[in-house]
């Protein structure tokens, strides 16, 4: 494959590079780092979405030796394109979808090497690992004296934090369910994106929608799309669910930032880094709104003034 005489597109956080080849009016989609997950499992999992009615690309051709797939090219409309101006039916149709990944029940997932791939459970331990990414990377930009000892005390307060989710039940979450992973092709939706494929808290991915750091949308109408999404939900219910919603946003949100130092740090990807304030911006929000977060709304206002919240 002469990736020179493709055209290269803007790529995501991953490791993977996109190239569109005209000619066979396809995607390439190229990996050496963590190329198993990002193509192999990518694959596995838009399969086992597709015959689970969710739309997503079609695989075309594979040479994983050779480091990359031939996917089926969806074109350039995102969702972020496509939904420039807050409309609620926009967000009905993904919050559609989004019922129905949550309705998928679990089963092996055969992928191209021919091994079955179980998909991976949010536990506890992991959801702390990632709001790490926080403690991390992003403390010490701020934190200069006694760092060791806020880092530590940060860390056990997002263990105490993690405690107070409520929801048992497990569902298929996406993990990265926004606007920027919709395309639409053909008058349908298509999610991408999916290698990241999880089984977890039914709050998860209805945050990371709702409180999407991609996509700037008033507190007023984020708090309309929650009702939305919660309307035909039974009572007992849905108040455990608005807890975690609360607590995932905030977590996912100091992921986030995480991430964003990280690329801006090691893989000199300064775009992402514009968009931390807009996430402390939501952190802030969901901190005042949930005496759980008391303890973590405490440390931060210690900590992290708002001159350091950028």
């Amino acid at each position: 494959m002469e990736f020179k005489k493709l055209e290269k597109l803007s790529g995501d956080a991953s490791f993977r590079k996109f190239y569109r080849h005209k000619k066979n009016k396809s995607i390439i989609v190229y990996c050496k780092k963590e190329k198993f997950k990002n193509l192999i499992i990518y694959e596995a999992v838009n399969r086992f979405l597709k015959k689970n009615n969710i739309n997503t690309p079609k695989l075309i051709s594979e040479n994983y030796k050779k480091n990359f797939i031939e996917i089926e090219d969806l074109g350039n409309l995102t969702g972020f394109k496509k939904y420039k101006s807050f409309k609620i039916n926009n967000y009905k149709k993904l919050f559609k979808i989004l019922k129905k990944i949550q309705n998928i029940k679990p089963k092996k997932i055969k992928t191209l090497l021919k091994k079955i791939y179980k998909i991976p459970i949010y536990s506890d331990k992991l959801l702390l690992d990632e709001a790490k990414l926080f403690s991390n990377w992003y403390l010490p930009t701020k934190i200069k004296k006694n760092e060791t000892k806020v880092l530590n005390e940060l860390n056990k307060i997002l263990k105490k934090v993690i405690r107070k989710l409520m929801l048992k039940k497990r569902v298929l979450v996406h993990r990265d369910f926004h606007i920027s992973n919709i395309m639409l092709n053909r008058k349908k939706i298509y999610l991408i994106d999916t290698q990241d494929l999880i089984y977890g808290n039914p709050a998860y991915d209805v945050a990371s929608l709702i409180d999407d750091v991609r996509f700037k949308i008033s507190l007023k109408n984020r708090e309309i799309l929650y009702k939305k999404f919660i309307l035909k939900e039974k009572k007992n219910f849905s108040s455990k669910l608005r807890n975690d919603f609360e607590i995932l946003s905030t977590l996912r949100n100091l992921k986030i930032i995480g991430i964003f130092t990280r690329l801006s740090k090691r893989d000199k990807k300064y775009s992402y880094v514009k968009m931390i304030p807009y996430a402390w911006q939501m952190i802030e929000e969901r901190l005042t709104q949930n005496s759980n977060l008391y303890e973590l709304k405490s440390f931060f206002d210690r900590y992290f003034p708002k001159n350091l919240r950028i």
